[in-house]
C-alpha cells in the first residue's frame, strides 16, 4: 500500500516516468501502470468459505418452523449434528428470530391481559404479565 502511494506520488507530483519509478522502486513496470490505473490502493480479498452448518439449514428452519422455541441442543439431536455444538448454536441463534412471534406490549389489544398480582406492589410496580395460549411473558 504504501509502495501504491509512492508511486502515484512519483509520477503525478514529481512527473517521474513509469520506467524510473519502476527501477527506482524496484517493481515491475506493469506494476507502475497497475497502481497508476487503479483507483484506490491495493486490497486483500478472499472469496467467503461455506459454512458446515449450510447443508443442514433446511433441516433447522424446519423445526424452528414447528417448534421456534426449541433448544439448540434439542435441534443437533434431531437432525444428528455430530460436529461442533457452537457453529450450529450461532446459526440457530440468527434464524431462531425469523420464526419466534412477536411479544405483544402492556394495554395492546388481543389475548393479553395485565396480572392483577403485579399492580399496587411496589417491587413491580413496572412488570406487568402477558398471557398467550401457551405462555407467560413478564415484562
Amino acid at each position: 500500500m504504501e509502495d501504491w502511494a509512492e508511486i502515484r506520488r512519483l509520477h503525478r507530483s514529481e512527473g517521474m516516468p513509469i520506467k524510473t519509478i519502476a527501477r527506482k522502486l524496484g517493481v515491475g513496470r506493469n506494476t507502475v501502470r497497475r497502481a497508476l490505473a487503479s483507483e484506490g490502493p491495493p486490497r486483500y480479498s478472499r472469496p467467503a468459505k461455506p459454512s458446515i452448518v449450510d447443508a443442514a439449514e433446511p433441516q433447522i428452519r424446519k423445526l424452528l418452523q414447528q417448534w421456534p422455541q426449541m433448544p439448540a441442543t434439542v435441534i443437533a439431536e434431531r437432525i444428528g449434528w455430530t460436529r461442533s455444538l457452537t457453529v450450529l448454536k450461532d446459526r440457530v441463534r440468527l434464524l431462531r428470530p425469523l420464526f419466534t412471534p412477536p411479544v405483544l406490549a402492556a394495554g395492546s389489544k388481543g389475548n393479553s391481559t395485565s396480572s392483577s398480582r403485579t399492580r399496587g406492589h411496589p417491587l413491580h410496580s413496572r412488570r406487568s404479565v402477558l398471557f398467550s395460549a401457551d405462555r407467560r411473558w413478564v415484562i
